[in-house]
């Protein structure tokens, strides 16, 4: 159903290389792969403003240091995009995501699925590339589970979903509920906001756990 995607989303999926006999992690980056908030909070402090962690929403949540008044939806908008031109080259990594990969890479295939602006597709790329994480890099909008569709479709063998986003995970659900669907979110903070995560099947803390939880999906599934 690929009406649920547009054209150059499609074109980024179709021109990813895949083997059908070979499995596929399909991994979100913001907060699973790369740090986001502390380095999108530390933009807010320069632009003046501040994240209020009434909840994860964006607009209502950030606010001006001068007034603690929430800048409208517009506001955030620019700011969140000249995040990505400025910084995302600039992102840390988390702590054993690199090495996870790298050690499933050998016998699985690695597609990150990022829901960021597609300007920001290189510098993602050349980001996650510096760090020891060079994949290809899919830049999505709106739910996940139409481009999960798309790509678990080109693979005979098992594929894995990895996101923080709990409303992510209920469109996988939706579009192709085959997919195993891993619920990490590594910044507690946001897992007290975001609580559990209803349509995934398994919930890992750090990329010890994750790498575990996905190794044994492979085996069990005789991979």
């Amino acid at each position: 159903m690929s009406e649920d995607l547009s054209t150059e989303i499609i074109e980024q999926i179709d021109s990813v290389i895949l083997e059908a006999s070979r499995p596929l992690i399909i991994c979100d980056a913001d907060g699973v792969l790369v740090e986001f908030m502390t380095a999108f909070e530390a933009y807010l402090e320069y632009r003046g403003c501040y994240f209020d962690w009434a909840s994860f929403r964006l607009v209502g949540n950030v606010r001006r240091r001068a007034d603690d008044e929430p800048i409208d939806a517009g506001e955030v908008r620019t700011i969140l995009d000249d995040f990505y031109k400025e910084k995302t080259e600039d992102l840390e990594p988390l702590p054993g995501a690199a090495t996870a990969l790298s050690a499933m890479s050998d016998r699985a295939q690695i597609v990150v699925l990022s829901n960021i602006p597609p300007h920001a597709r290189e510098g993602r790329a050349r980001c996650l590339e510096r760090h020891g994480m060079d994949y290809p890099v899919i830049t999505n909008a709106g739910g996940k589970g139409p481009a999960v569709r798309r790509l678990s479709a080109r693979a005979d063998a098992p594929t894995v979903f990895i996101d923080d986003i709990p409303r992510n995970h209920t469109s996988v659900a939706r579009a192709a509920d085959h997919v195993t669907r891993i619920y990490f979110v590594a910044d507690r903070r946001l897992a007290e906001l975001f609580g559990p995560s209803e349509d995934s099947h398994h919930q890992a803390a750090d990329w010890t756990q994750a790498h575990a939880i996905i190794e044994r999906c492979f085996a069990d599934r005789g991979f």
